[in-house]
Formats: structure tokens, C-alpha cells, sequence
């Protein structure tokens, strides 16, 4: 660290809070509890909870979608739909809050002491915060454990089902 300001203040973490739901998943898939052609279905009530709110990847109540799809729609899209449906289909206990509690349990586990999550895609919520030393262990630890998924993250454009998104570069 060459210089650092207030890396330890607790602030919402907005869509940062998705690499997180990203390394939980990444860490099932190293795993082997989870895998890339695997399906979720969006339930209605996912959808309308989030079908316009925020960044999407367009996704459509009662559809399947493939770990891989909505890993693309978060890293590359941005897409809250997309860390719901994973996050809830991934949970302990099948609910978004559920996988909350996890991603803050992960977090700890790297040393990210000021990070306490309430949900998957960093929507505002009370009590959802992280500090910049947290986003940096963990942007570190992304690269480091998987290497094999480094170039996801340097994708410019997901077209899902051929949707072409409003954020499109």
C-alpha cells in the first residue's frame, strides 16, 4: 500500500457488494457443489422484484438460466436479476438473505472485517456496508483463487438470449 485514507470506513458498497456474490460462487464451482451448465429458474417473484429495478440482464419470469449465463449478466452487466436468482438458488437456506449471511461469513473468513452484507447485489439497505481495505482483500483473493475465471471479467458485452441491454459499451 503506497497510501491509504480511511480504508477501514464502513460505507455502502453499492454494486462492489456483486463481487462478492461472485466469489461465493466461484468458490462452489471450485468446489464442485456447483457448476457452469447448471439451470435456475427465475421465480415470479424474483422477477418482480427486480425486473425494473436497477442494472438487468433482462431476464423473464418461470426461464431457466444457466450459472454460466448469470455470471456473465453479473460481472458483465451488472445485472441485479441476475445475483438474486443465483443467490437464492445457491443459499443455505434459499433465500437472498440467507446467502447475505454467507457472503458475510466468506468475508470474514478472508480477513474482510468491516464487511456485513444484507443482499446479493448491493441494493441500498441499512446495515449493507464495506470498507475500501475489504474491496481490495477481495478484488485480490478474486484474481488469486481463480485465475480460470480472470477473463470474465474483461468481457465488454453479454447479449443473454440475444437481449441486447440498455448499458451496452
Amino acid at each position: 500500500i503506497l497510501y491509504s485514507k480511511d480504508a477501514d470506513r464502513r460505507m455502502p458498497p453499492a454494486s462492489m457488494a456483486k463481487m462478492m456474490t461472485v466469489y461465493v460462487a466461484f468458490q462452489m464451482i471450485k468446489s464442485g457443489e456447483l457448476k457452469l451448465d447448471t439451470k435456475f429458474p427465475v421465480r415470479p417473484e424474483t422477477w418482480r422484484a427486480w425486473h425494473s429495478q436497477g442494472s438487468t440482464m433482462f431476464l423473464s419470469s418461470g426461464e431457466n438460466v444457466s450459472v454460466e449465463d448469470l455470471l456473465k449478466g453479473i460481472v458483465t452487466l451488472s445485472g441485479n436479476d441476475a445475483c438474486v436468482v443465483i443467490a437464492e438458488a445457491i443459499s443455505p437456506d434459499g433465500t437472498e438473505a440467507g446467502f447475505a449471511r454467507l457472503m458475510t461469513q466468506r468475508a470474514q473468513e478472508l480477513g474482510m472485517d468491516q464487511s456485513t452484507f444484507i443482499n446479493s447485489s448491493g441494493w441500498p439497505q441499512t446495515g449493507h456496508v464495506m470498507s475500501m481495505r475489504d474491496l481490495a482483500i477481495l478484488a485480490d483473493r478474486l484474481i488469486t483463487d481463480f485465475p480460470e475465471f480472470y477473463p470474465l471479467f474483461a468481457e465488454t458485452e453479454f447479449e443473454f438470449d440475444n437481449r441486447v441491454p440498455s448499458n451496452r459499451l
